[in-house]
């Protein structure tokens, strides 16, 4: 039997006839939920009232569900359950379903007060919230008061450092509005997911295990977010990815002292904090609230990174204090705390940060790598060998 086939111009007439695929929106959202009870059992999340935020762009959904911190692990199945029929909406490529604990109208966590000064006397080591996270011998946090430090280069350099020296090493982005380290480490595909079907499993470059938000969201595209979504996703990130062993997991901490800062640290121990400063007096004020943030809270300070510390000229070999020189170094002695080095402010660094090869790996042989590591000699032998291990 001979079949027919239209015409290439009625193919194309029926091709161009055919109705637009409309993109999923909110009330999209909410309709495949309707059939989710929310936590009470009973209501549909929809009509519950723990919907806390629900953001939708590029294809991607993005909710919060308010719940009460004692019944997240029992409600874990319903936010599966309810991420599940978000991802089957036609047009949704990819949804992350967070519990919150807090409502977006709730007064903001204030820090412990007990202890204050520099550390000493009765300042806790962590609230009792936080938990060790499986595996991970140690955590620190990569801090600034203000962006636009190199914070962000910094932890990258400061993780493959710690990985040059033997260690095995993770870094998490935490900087939810401002993720950097897909393009410092140039990775531009989605993670997977872990066998349980609930954990990331963060994508290795260089030796060192990456988890990002950006991983999630197109570059450029922005953040929106409310305060209890942005603490929500940084308590899974911590909890719900497949780390594995590490030795060290660097957090590339959101620059400033606000709810993020306060939730990572309520939500894993943290072995200490590394501050990163420019020497000028504006960037040092802002390193001083950073450093009194993490003794507020009890968090040990590692030290003190001086970045853009100077400017040597390629052509002369001049060097030039472009934002003076010196004044972390000054300021962690007042502070009492450690000096961990100088990096200058180079070319290459920059280049090489762009095109997403730190100048640890692309030119391990150069000062400026030099720098770094030495930098990393210093936090592992603080973090370490003052313990007692290797």
């Amino acid at each position: 039997m001979v079949q027919c086939r239209p015409a290439p111009r009625a193919r194309r007439a029926a091709r161009i006839s055919r109705p637009p695929i409309t993109m999923p929106t909110k009330d999209d959202i909410l309709a495949a939920l309707a059939d989710t009870p929310g936590p009470d059992g009973r209501t549909p999340l929809p009509q519950s009232g723990a919907i806390d935020g629900v953001t939708f762009r590029d294809g991607k959904a993005f909710v919060a569900i308010r719940v009460d911190p004692a019944r997240a692990q029992a409600l874990e199945p319903m936010r599966a359950a309810a991420e599940a029929r978000i991802k089957a909406i036609p047009g949704i490529s990819s949804a992350l379903v967070t519990l919150t604990a807090e409502s977006a109208n709730a007064p903001a966590a204030k820090p412990p007060t007990d202890g204050g000064g520099h550390g000493h006397g009765h300042a806790r080591r962590g609230p009792p919230e936080a938990r060790a996270i499986p595996d991970i011998a140690k955590v620190i946090a990569v801090a600034s008061g203000k962006g636009g430090v190199g914070k962000s280069t910094t932890a990258c350099n400061l993780a493959l450092g710690l990985a040059r020296l033997g260690l095995k090493v993770g870094v998490l982005d935490a900087d939810v509005f401002g993720p950097s380290m897909p393009r410092l480490f140039a990775i531009t595909h989605k993670p997977e997911i872990a066998e349980d079907g609930r954990r990331l499993i963060p994508i290795e470059k260089f030796g060192v295990k990456v988890i990002s938000i950006g991983f999630l969201v197109e570059e450029g595209a922005p953040v929106v977010w409310r305060g209890p979504m942005v603490m929500s996703a940084l308590t899974q990130f911590l909890r719900e990815v497949d780390w594995g062993a590490l030795d060290v997991l660097v957090i590339d901490m959101p620059p400033g002292t606000g709810d993020a800062q306060l939730t990572i640290v309520q939500t894993v121990p943290l072995s200490g904090a590394v501050i990163v400063s420019t020497p000028q007096d504006l960037s040092l004020i802002d390193a001083r609230r950073g450093m009194a943030m993490f003794e507020k809270v009890g968090v040990p300070l590692i030290g003190m990174i001086e970045n853009m510390s100077y400017f040597l000229c390629p052509h002369c070999g001049a060097r030039s204090d472009i934002f003076a020189h010196g004044g972390a170094r000054h300021e962690a002695e007042a502070h009492g705390v450690a000096f961990l080095g100088e990096i200058p402010l180079d070319l290459a660094i920059r280049q090489t940060s762009d095109d997403g090869a730190p100048i640890v790996v692309s030119a391990p042989d150069s000062v400026q790598a030099a720098a770094y590591v030495e930098v990393a000699r210093r936090v592992r032998a603080t973090l370490f060998e003052s313990a007692g291990a290797a």
